[in-house]
């Protein structure tokens, strides 16, 4: 069986790493916002070229407070995408704000830019763009929109670890940008978390302050805030896999290029191999209309696949209230039925990326 993911794998190649930070938070005995949280903040914005970095609880929550500390609102429109995952948008109406949705090109499977002018509103406040599957969206043309109109940005960097667009990691290029580190990430604690970088000190004081209650001092709340604090494991775990993160970056793209040459000739859609960046393939992402019967054939060859994502947003029943009707997004509903999600992560041998597109081969042949 070869599988979708093995988190054992890399755990077990790094596991005297993993045990040494474990013993060392142990016996500190200090487990909430201390040493391992303050240092992981500061190599992980050195990582992605910002100023600075705020560890919060989870993705869904960088999202919320990095939305709400570039001063997001309730009634504020939020214009993303559908095709992605239902975090984005949980996050939006988390802070009482409204998700509105512009379609995504099929290219980047991120937002279309040309799709921005016929999507905003009046009380569009923030454009949300997510960078999925390992890639990243244009910032550039998405920038320059939001610029001449007074929007913030955030990037919904969830799946794009060390992902680059024109020179610049992602997490850089907006007002604010939301990190996941869910085990599965490139980036992955060993439970959840996640994290919030950005260039404006006043962000990221905001964003602190959210993160744990509005406190200024302890157990005085100066703002309304929550309770999401990555804890000092898991930052101490992060560490760690932060310094092996170019590595297992680039053996993704080293299996995305046994992917690319034994499937290029066959009738399905492949990703974007970007000319304006670099791809970090948190999934390889391929598309047909005979999806299902591709993946049931793997399936039988004993090859694990995923589909991100079988159901758009606003064709969910608990975002039925935005009222986009089915058809308002055909690019986003496309990708919905046709994506599948091939075996990827940095364990993963040559061989196995070889037999997964053998059986894809054998598919197209014997139909």
């Amino acid at each position: 069986m070869i599988p979708a993911f093995d988190l054992k794998r890399q755990h077990q190649s790094i596991r005297a790493e993993l045990d040494e930070a474990y013993a060392r938070v142990l016996e500190r005995g200090a487990f909430i916002l201390g040493e391992e949280v303050e240092a992981f903040e500061a190599e992980f914005a050195n990582y992605c070229g910002t100023k600075y970095a705020v560890g919060v609880a989870s993705g869904t929550e960088a999202l919320q407070l990095a939305l709400s500390a570039c001063g997001v609102r309730p009634r504020d429109d939020v214009l993303t995408v559908s095709h992605t995952a239902v975090a984005t948008v949980a996050a939006v109406k988390f802070i009482g704000a409204r998700p509105r949705f512009a379609d995504v090109d099929l290219a980047r499977y991120a937002l279309d830019p040309e799709k921005l002018e016929s999507s905003i509103t009046q009380k569009t406040r923030a454009l949300l763009p997510v960078h999925l599957y390992g890639g990243a969206a244009e910032m550039t043309p998405i920038l320059d929109f939001a610029r001449a109109r007074g929007l913030v940005v955030v990037e919904d960097a969830a799946q794009a670890h060390g992902a680059v667009y024109r020179g610049r990691k992602v997490g850089g290029w907006g007002n604010a940008a939301a990190f996941s580190f869910y085990p599965t990430k490139n980036l992955g604690a060993l439970g959840d978390g996640g994290a919030i970088t950005t260039d404006d000190s006043r962000v990221a004081e905001k964003a602190r302050l959210l993160r744990q209650y509005g406190w200024k001092e302890r157990y005085v709340s100066s703002s309304k805030g929550i309770n999401s604090r990555l804890d000092e494991m898991q930052a101490a775990f992060l560490r760690v896999k932060l310094r092996h993160l170019n590595v297992w970056n680039q053996r993704r793209r080293r299996i995305a290029d046994i992917y690319f040459e034994a499937l290029s000739a066959l009738d399905l859609t492949l990703p974007l191999r970007p000319q304006d960046g670099e791809h970090v393939f948190h999934q390889f992402v391929i598309r047909s209309p005979r999806r299902d019967e591709l993946r049931e054939h793997l399936k039988r060859e004993g090859i694990g696949t995923l589909i991100h994502y079988p159901m758009p947003v606003h064709l969910q029943p608990a975002y039925a209230d935005i009222k986009i009707p089915r058809g308002a997004l055909q690019n986003s509903e496309q990708a919905a039925r046709e994506v599948l999600s091939l075996p990827i992560f940095p364990e993963l041998t040559d061989d196995e990326a070889r037999q997964v597109a053998d059986a894809i081969r054998l598919f197209f042949k014997n139909a």
